[in-house]
């Protein structure tokens, strides 16, 4: 019992971020089942199985709130499902783990261009201009989806980082149809696990208390996102990316930094010290800068 209540604090914790920074829930979740010795594929069948219910009551939550671009949703939805479908059905063979260190030193890389991207703007406001093609969406769904179904975790690494940098969509839009569209892709790879594990193979209880605890935080997590300048949302989200990834990275042979080391958890206190401190930044730039167009709408004569 005891480990289901804290598997539903994770699931409510996780979705939290998940659903108002674009990911994190499935990383997060698949993160504590392995290190409890799980299996990698039983791991990321109970997390793919609880998040068709976080993503369906996520995407909802977020259409309500306004922040969700259907056509983004269109357009990467069904790939993505297919292609985790695909990497649920082959986890077990597929060498995961010699290519984690080049995924996350290239979203650590995208992480650091969000983050400056939104810091460079100085008092102007984010301008978000074209639309994303289905030459940049459909591919991009196929890698984030199989690399969901492959970690536990990914579509939202993967899909929020890319959308993010590429600067045409706002960051609250971003992170909806990231979310909304991760329904289908939570789908396709159950599906696939539930073919290759059989429901023998998959703890409901873990699923259950997964899903509670997504499920309560999904509303908040869209209102959070409604309500949050852009400014603000894109330093979040890239300070949380390069904090995720960087570890893998510290800890790959180009760096060779003993796994769990204190040296390890020194950088990333460091980097996480730095990320709040440039988001009161990022706060204390975005209150100037409504002073001055207040200012401005003042200085207008009716």
């Amino acid at each position: 019992m005891r480990k289901l209540i804290v598997l539903a604090v994770v699931g409510l914790f996780a979705q939290l971020v998940d659903g108002s920074l674009g990911m994190a829930y499935g990383v997060t979740s698949s993160s504590l089942l392995l290190a409890t010795g799980i299996a990698p594929a039983a791991a990321s069948a109970a997390v793919h199985l609880s998040e068709v219910g976080t993503t369906l009551v996520s995407g909802a939550a977020h259409w309500k709130f306004g922040n969700v671009d259907w056509r983004v949703v269109a357009i990467m939805a069904v790939p993505g499902g297919i292609f985790a479908f695909i990497g649920a059905t082959f986890l077990v063979s597929l060498p995961g783990d010699a290519a984690k260190p080049w995924v996350a030193l290239l979203l650590l890389s995208l992480g650091a261009y969000v983050l400056w991207r939104f810091l460079a703007l100085g008092a102007r406001r984010p301008q978000f201009k074209g639309t994303l093609s289905a030459v940049f969406l459909v591919p991009l769904a196929a890698v984030a989806g199989t690399m969901d179904a492959i970690g536990g975790g990914g579509w939202g690494p993967v899909g929020t980082t890319s959308l993010l940098s590429s600067g045409r969509l706002e960051p609250r839009k971003v992170v909806g149809s990231v979310d909304t569209s991760e329904f289908v892709v939570s789908v396709g790879a159950s599906l696939g696990f539930l073919l290759a594990l059989g429901s023998a193979g998959i703890n409901f209880a873990w699923v259950a208390a997964l899903l509670i605890g997504g499920v309560i935080a999904a509303p908040l997590a869209a209102y959070i996102v409604r309500h949050l300048p852009a400014r603000v949302l894109g330093v979040a989200a890239g300070g949380v990316i390069i904090i995720t990834n960087v570890k893998t990275v510290l800890e790959s042979s180009w760096i060779g930094l003993e796994e769990g080391s204190s040296l390890v958890w020194s950088i990333i206190a460091l980097l996480v010290v730095g990320w709040f401190s440039l988001i009161g930044a990022a706060v204390n730039t975005e209150r100037a800068a409504r002073r001055s167009d207040a200012a401005a709408r003042r200085a207008v004569p009716a």
